[in-house]
């Protein structure tokens, strides 16, 4: 099969030709439909998440037609469209799960990450960790779901029951979430790069309420806001924005430093919590929501062998919404 493989941080996707996998026990083989192209794997391109594994195929964001099932599989069928997430494996021992906490599992696999990813033709995975899909999307408009929303999702529960929410950095996470909040009833702000009318624009389009640059003031305060932009100093930035009793929810896997500030900015009972991974709960309780409410997301497809320009754009905020590799 023909795949972008990363060799070493920093460096470009190479585009080779690697051999096709084969399902183990409990595992299944999809045709990879569409594959997202997630801030999470700019990171591990980059370099700025340590590498687990070289080369790496990276991608977490896939929708795939099952072809194969490993011996055991018994829940999942050949020919069923299917999608693998970044949380790949959960050992199912340690103490986190055991209190059903799986994405913080001591002993981790991520797809496109410890194991091969969806930039690829075709992709192997653990079948207990696939998602089945609801049918009223198509592969690229679903791909993004798959990590931009079910971390958002993830992001928007841990928030918990607001009023006035701020999103801070309104790109593939933002642009889904906003639609569930604002169809709770939310009032929402978003806020984008100075400057960034476009994407302004975007957001209210999308139904938030106000939007403007991370260098202005929500128009009143916030009762909770979600950081998805992975740039520390907005942290205490937005502390000073949510009222007493707020929380500020860091969404990203990874976040500049964040800055030193002053003990009042937090004073008042005031919370920071990050977001990790995801489990399959919320895979399941997101996408019974994605089947009841459309969710429209906006992407814009590459192929697969144009990769390293999705990477590019997406670094440089080229696009709205979500990239999306066809192969």
């Amino acid at each position: 099969m023909k795949a972008m493989r990363l060799h070493a941080p920093g460096e470009r996707l190479r585009f080779e030709t690697v051999a096709d996998p084969v399902p183990l026990a409990g595992e299944v083989v999809v045709r990879v439909l569409a594959c997202g192209v997630c801030r999470t794997d700019l990171h591990i391109v980059d370099g700025e998440l340590p590498p687990h594994r070289s080369p790496i195929i990276p991608g977490h964001e896939v929708v795939g037609r099952i072809v194969a099932l490993g011996s055991g599989v018994e829940d999942l069928a050949v020919g069923q469209r299917v999608g693998i997430p970044w949380l790949g494996h959960a050992c199912g021992r340690c103490p986190y799960c055991a209190e059903h906490r799986e994405n913080l599992c001591d002993t981790p696999s991520f797809t496109g990450y410890d194991r091969d990813g969806g930039y690829a033709e075709f992709a192997a995975a653990e079948a207990a960790f696939c998602i089945p899909l609801p049918q009223s999307y198509s592969d690229a408009e679903i791909a993004p779901l798959l990590c931009a929303g079910l971390i958002g999702y993830r992001s928007y529960q841990a928030a918990g029951e607001v009023r006035v929410l701020g999103l801070i950095g309104f790109g593939a996470a933002a642009h889904i979430i906003c639609q569930v909040a604002v169809a709770d009833g939310r009032t929402v702000f978003a806020f984008t790069k100075p400057g960034d009318s476009a994407g302004q624009d975007f957001a209210k389009s999308l139904g938030c309420r106000w939007a403007g640059g991370t260098d202005e003031a929500a128009p009143e305060a916030l009762d909770a806001a979600i950081i998805f932009a992975p740039s520390g100093p907005l942290v205490p930035q937005s502390l000073k924005m949510v009222r007493k009793g707020g929380r500020v929810v860091c969404a990203g896997i990874h976040m500049s430093d964040i800055p030193e500030f002053p003990y009042a900015d937090l004073w008042g009972e005031r919370q920071i919590a990050s977001v990790a991974n995801l489990t399959r709960d919320d895979g399941r309780a997101f996408f019974a929501r994605a089947a009841r409410q459309r969710i429209h997301t906006t992407v814009r497809p590459y192929a697969l062998a144009d990769a390293n320009s999705a990477l590019a754009d997406l670094r440089n905020g080229r696009f709205e919404g979500a990239a999306v590799l066809v192969p």
